[in-house]
């Protein structure tokens, strides 16, 4: 089947929020979505999802918070709020059990959706988003008291603007020097919203940046991996910020776990080292040989 050339936007409900997921065609395929990192959005992985859509019925969601999704009320963007919203995107996709390719935050949240409900995966790819957080915390009241600083601080910010999508794109190479200029126009076409003056902001709800007052201890991960029992392949780039899982003692928490190295990538390492990326999730979605992307 041929690559849709642009997908389609639909809408489900999760806790009162309407959410937006791109749908790329193709249902007769096995089910696949594609999981952002965050402060992304869902068309952040339009190459892959054309390269994928021929073997999958591929779709792609905005996070709350994120991209065409609605901002959350009271501000709730917990981990466990995030799995919730997954389960319903299956239910309203009527999808039983699917395979999942997922970034960063949203590898956070599908390891978690996945420890919970093993059932619902077959395959999981994990694109630079499994770590065990630290150990060390402090005293319950000082976390608590440094979320309301937060809350504090991001609610008396002024929104930052930019003239235009160019000057948005200019400033995501900024952040990733290997951001070729075209994707970081593609992405922040799709990643920014007009505001009445005429210029631009990020679609992200700030809110997103709030470290929650209570998380997850790594025994609780942990608890949380070892329930998964679908192949599963933890994807790293050699120049991230995160700890390789392989060498991080990470395998071993998982029943069926692989991890592979993307040499010359940092954590955007679908945008960093596309086609190897391509080349490593073929083989582990035992497809066959796909054309690189210079000819999508």
């Amino acid at each position: 089947m041929v690559a849709a050339s642009q997908p389609v936007s639909r809408f489900y409900e999760s806790q009162g929020l309407r959410l937006h997921f791109v749908d790329w065609g193709n249902p007769a395929a096995p089910p696949l979505f594609l999981i952002h990192g965050g402060l992304d959005h869902c068309r952040s992985w339009d190459r892959l999802a054309r390269v994928l859509q021929p073997h999958f019925h591929v779709m792609a969601p905005d996070l709350r918070g994120h991209g065409d999704s609605e901002w959350a009320k009271a501000s709730s963007y917990s981990l466990a709020d995030n799995v919730y919203d997954l389960s319903r995107l299956m239910r309203a996709a009527e999808v039983e059990t699917a395979t999942i390719v997922a970034h960063s935050m949203g590898g956070m949240v599908a390891l978690a959706y996945a420890g919970t409900f093993p059932s619902k995966f077959s395959r999981l790819a994990v694109l630079d988003g499994a770590f065990l957080p630290s150990t060390a915390s402090a005293p319950i009241h000082e976390q608590i008291a440094g979320w309301v600083t937060q809350l504090d601080k991001i609610s008396n910010a002024e929104v930052r603007g930019f003239r235009d999508i160019g000057a948005a794109a200019a400033r995501m190479q900024a952040h990733n020097r290997r951001l070729s200029a075209d994707l970081a126009l593609h992405l922040a076409t799709h990643g920014s919203r007009p505001n009445p003056d005429g210029s631009y902001s990020w679609k992200y709800d700030p809110y997103q940046r709030v470290r929650a007052p209570y998380r997850l201890s790594p025994d609780d991960y942990a608890a949380l991996w070892a329930r998964i029992t679908c192949p599963t392949l933890l994807l790293y780039g050699d120049e991230s910020f995160l700890a390789d899982p392989e060498k991080a003692g990470l395998l071993a928490h998982f029943a069926a776990a692989e991890s592979k190295t993307i040499a010359g990538a940092g954590h955007w390492l679908h945008h960093d080292k596309p086609d190897e990326v391509v080349a490593a999730l073929t083989e582990f979605l035992d497809l066959p040989g796909v054309a690189p992307f210079d000819s999508q």
